[in-house]
Parts: C-alpha cells; sequence; structure tokens
C-alpha cells in the first residue's frame, strides 16, 4: 500500500452495529474511512460523529456507481479496500416466502456487494493491491430452520468470495469472509420488520413455530459468552486489511467456532440432527 495517504476504505452498512463500530475503529487506527448509509439522516448523523459519510443503497446501481465515483474523486482515483457489510435477515418458514421477499434478500446481501466489487477492481488492478472482505455469517455454512433466505444469500456470498478469492490470485488483491455468529446490534428488530412485512403467521402451518421465533427476535439484545460486541468483528477484520497475509476466513464467536469443527467431523444428517436441536427453543 501506498505511503504518501492514508489507507482508504469504504464500508457499507454503517449506521448502526457492525458497519459503525468498524468505521470509528479503522479511523482510529488512521485509515480514510468512507462510512456509507442508505438513509440521508444516518450520514448526517455519521458525518456529526466526525466520519466521512456518504449515501450508498445496495440495492440502487445508480447509488453504488455514484458512491463509488465520488469515493474515488476523492482519492484521486485508488481505493485500498472495500467493507461488503450491509445486509438483513429475512426470518420465515421457506413455503411463507415469496419471489419478491427472496430477491430482495439477495438483492441487499449478495448483488449490491457483487456490484461494489466490479466497481472497485479496476482501481485496484491499477494500483496493484487491494483488500475485499466480505461479511458473512455463521449461516453461510450451517443452515438453521426459519431462516431460509438469509442462509441462501450468505451461502452464496460464500461462493461468490471463494471464486472470487481465485480469480484474483497473484493480483495483489486479497479475499477475505468474516463469520460472525450472534452479534448485539440492531438485526434481530430489523429481522422482525422484515418478517411482519412478508410473513402471514396466521395463515401458516408454521404459525405455532413462529410465536417462539417472535418472542426470540423481540428480546432484549445482550451480550454474553455467545453473544459478542460488534468489536469482535473489528478485530478480524483489522486483521484482514493490515496483515501481510490474510486470512480467506475469519470465525468469530463460539457458536462459529463449533458449528464450523462439528461440519468438517460429522454427516449431514448428524449436522442437521445439532442445528436443530441447537435451535429447538425457537420452536416450542
Amino acid at each position: 500500500m501506498t505511503s504518501t495517504r492514508p489507507r482508504s476504505i469504504l464500508i457499507t452498512g454503517c449506521s448502526t452495529g457492525i458497519g459503525h463500530a468498524c468505521a470509528h475503529g479503522l479511523r482510529r487506527r488512521g485509515w480514510r474511512v468512507f462510512a456509507s448509509a442508505r438513509k440521508s439522516a444516518d450520514v448526517q448523523r455519521l458525518r456529526e460523529e466526525g466520519l466521512e459519510s456518504l449515501l450508498l443503497d445496495v440495492d440502487s446501481p445508480g447509488s453504488i456507481r455514484e458512491a463509488v465515483g465520488t469515493v474515488l474523486e476523492a482519492t484521486n482515483g485508488g481505493l485500498d479496500a472495500l467493507f461488503n457489510n450491509a445486509g438483513y435477515g429475512q426470518p420465515g418458514a421457506l413455503e411463507d416466502i415469496s419471489r419478491e421477499a427472496l430477491r430482495a434478500q439477495f438483492e441487499t446481501n449478495l448483488f449490491g456487494a457483487h456490484e461494489l466489487c466490479t466497481l472497485v477492481l479496476p482501481a485496484m488492478r491499477r494500483q496493484g493491491h487491494g483488500r475485499i472482505v466480505f461479511n458473512s455469517s455463521v449461516l453461510g455454512f450451517a443452515a438453521l430452520p426459519y431462516r431460509g433466505p438469509y442462509n441462501a444469500s450468505k451461502f452464496a456470498m460464500e461462493g461468490l468470495a471463494d471464486t472470487l478469492r481465485m480469480e484474483l490470485a497473484g493480483s495483489g488483491i486479497t479475499v477475505s469472509l468474516i463469520e460472525p455468529g450472534p452479534i448485539s446490534s440492531a438485526f434481530r428488530a430489523n429481522a422482525y420488520r422484515h418478517y411482519q412485512a412478508h410473513v402471514d403467521a396466521a395463515a401458516s402451518a408454521h404459525r405455532n413455530q413462529y410465536q417462539a421465533m417472535e418472542r426470540r427476535l423481540t428480546a432484549p439484545d445482550s451480550v454474553t459468552g455467545f453473544t459478542l460486541t460488534p468489536d469482535a468483528v473489528l478485530t478480524r477484520l483489522i486483521h484482514a486489511l493490515e496483515h501481510a497475509r490474510p486470512k480467506p476466513r475469519y470465525y468469530v464467536t463460539v457458536p462459529t467456532h463449533v458449528f464450523g469443527y462439528l461440519r468438517r467431523l460429522l454427516s449431514t444428517r448428524a449436522m442437521d440432527r445439532i442445528l436443530l436441536r441447537s435451535t429447538r427453543s425457537e420452536r416450542e
């Protein structure tokens, strides 16, 4: 990376949670952070917090192009890193999820991230280096019931990132996946909003299970041995951005490490039993 200017990074989804914590954390480390959000009020708040912030709605190709253009103009055509963080979870049984709701999940969690990569990669190739990091999930390799759209989008993200990493081999551009488990954030509150918008629980064969799911989504968020703060993701992001040999994958939280270990040892049926057992309380 160049020494004549601060290292620069574009981060999506910085209004709250992981994106917000990582934007501030990297700024404290001397990075020039372009912290994006999809709402003008959030952009203004981020600016008042001392961040360089801009509008970027990952569902909108026009917004993506405008934001990348603004960043590249501000950096004289260079960008050291991209953190694809924006996303949400669409809860619900798959048989209750419409094509529209599934498409919306992929637009936010995958298609926007892919388009951002295609737009920043030419600049990274010209300068001969770059770091691309995707915020995936434990649900990118271990599926859990009633999270089907989110599972599918993160499984797809893992495949996209793995392919991109191989295609960029030897270019000086690295690709990493961060795979958090439960992180204290507004994720569940946002998921509940999308659940209410797209799932008719009263008409569903899963209506009894939905009652337990609703209790989980509306319960107060707390930090425990299993649920960590967003700073746990920041630690992995710093390694992915600054280490000479960034890892292809970074596990975060105990459930991610446990499920990752068991997935390598167990058959699919055995893994299904464990995953179903781990979420039994959500269906009773």
